[in-house]
């Protein structure tokens, strides 16, 4: 190991132990925007953060795309700012700002120096209050997206095995389809009904506004008193609940893939969402059979047998549901189904057997050192808090407990949630091939 890396490790390891609480301040305005301020004067530099909480799973099945959409769309511009000038604004004052979207919701952020707090907290604002949606912004975003979705997905190779995977894992839930959407769909759309999706979706009280970093709190509340409080609050969203029946039957399917000239073999299974206490247990199974080189999956199927030139395993955990996705390429035309073994093997293993004490310390250090990590900037931070508050019944302190979260799973725990949700008739096993 480098000097410098295990120097970092050796940190993080002691910022973990005694981890201080993330101090924050947390307030509503009149018209239900929800806001959070923490103060941290290491650097000259703020965040400013807004989440709303809309997802892929808001739209309509025949108006997929949509949240992704908007993550563009609302760069256009407002009423106070030209078309084209919102990102231009923010470099010319020293920031730097993007956007992302999930199945479950929308986070738009700015970095600033410090001195430029208002101009952050002011942008936003024109962003919630009175954003310019009109044909020729559609159009030009439309564009956008068509080209993200070649480059990212349809031209990517393997780009569409996780939208192959959730539609098979999922039949009632909309995360049957991924947040880049349907083409088609957003080529049908009216301007009306992209005009109605933001007055439902993006409003105060769909939202969380985090500020964070070298702030003075009295003054930062005072400012965003005077840019927010006036933008009508919109309406109370209740979200529709869509169940699933539980998997019962192993599903196996085939899909193919333009863009790739080695088959993969993936299997999947349906998981509960985020905020779950087995989430994090399932993590740590993940970890165990992928993470680094020295993990199970890799040390047999790849360093040992030499079967397979990649293989991973991921818990991707979401706000109702999740998906635990196991996949592995062959080496020297290795038979799909052998590997297929291999991780079916590895997943017994952890069913019947408890992982090492050793094994165990070293997965609690990298999942300690992960936090750390996720939390080494303001805006991680920002992040971190919003999604407190979004997703875990409006605990914005939730930052606070997750390494304690994480210091609670046991071994028991991981060979658990391995024994009730990992088998295999509660899967989908999908030959991912290239198309002849």
């Amino acid at each position: 190991m480098k000097k410098g890396l295990f120097c970092f490790s050796l940190m993080a390891a002691a910022f973990a132990v005694n981890a201080q609480k993330v101090a924050f301040t947390e307030f509503n305005l009149k018209n239900g925007l929800h806001v959070i301020l923490h103060q941290d004067k290491t650097a000259p530099v703020v965040a400013i953060s807004v989440m709303y909480h809309v997802g892929s799973k808001d739209e309509q099945p025949n108006r997929t795309g949509f949240a992704h959409f908007f993550e563009h769309l609302l760069f256009e511009g407002s009423d106070n700012i030209k078309r084209g000038e919102f990102m231009k604004i923010v470099s010319s004052n020293g920031g730097q700002n993007n956007a992302n979207t999930s199945q479950d919701r929308t986070f738009y952020f700015e970095r600033f120096p410090s001195n430029q707090l208002a101009t952050g907290l002011w942008l936003e604002s024109e962003r919630m209050l009175h954003p310019v949606i009109n044909e020729i912004g559609v159009k030009t975003q439309n564009e956008v997206v068509k080209e993200e979705k070649r480059l990212r997905v349809d031209n990517q190779p393997y780009g569409n095995f996780v939208a192959e995977i959730m539609k098979r894992l999922f039949i009632n839930h909309p995360y049957r389809w991924v947040p880049i959407g349907s083409m088609e769909h957003l080529d049908a759309a009216t301007l009306q009904e992209f005009q109605a999706f933001n007055k439902k979706f993006y409003t105060p009280k769909n939202a969380v506004l985090v500020v964070t970093g070298d702030l003075d709190i009295p003054k930062t509340k005072a400012l965003v008193e005077g840019y927010f409080q006036d933008i009508p609050g919109g309406e109370v969203i209740v979200k529709t609940k869509f169940e699933e029946a539980p998997i019962t039957k192993e599903i196996v399917d085939t899909a193919y893939d333009n863009n790739i000239q080695l088959p993969a073999i993936m299997e999947a299974y349906r998981i509960p969402g985020m905020t779950s206490k087995e989430s994090k247990a399932l993590e740590m199974a993940s970890a165990v059979l992928s993470q680094g080189n020295s993990s199970r999956m890799f040390s047999k199927m790849v360093d040992t047998k030499k079967n397979s030139l990649q293989v991973g395993s991921f818990s991707y955990s979401l706000e109702d549901y999740g998906a635990y996705i196991m996949y592995a390429l062959p080496n020297n035309d290795t038979p799909l189904d052998t590997l297929l073994k291999d991780m079916d093997d590895e997943i017994a293993k952890l069913q019947t057997e408890l992982i090492s004490e050793k094994e165990f310390t070293k997965l609690q250090n990298q999942f300690e050192n992960n936090y750390v990590s996720a939390n080494s900037t303001m805006l991680g931070v920002a992040e971190n808090l919003a999604d407190g508050y979004t997703f875990y019944n409006k605990n914005t302190g939730h930052i606070n407990s997750e390494l304690e979260e994480i210091r609670k799973v046991t071994r028991q725990d991981i060979q658990n949630v391995v024994k009730k949700y990992l088998n295999k008739n509660q899967r989908v096993v999908l030959y991912y091939l290239p198309k002849k």
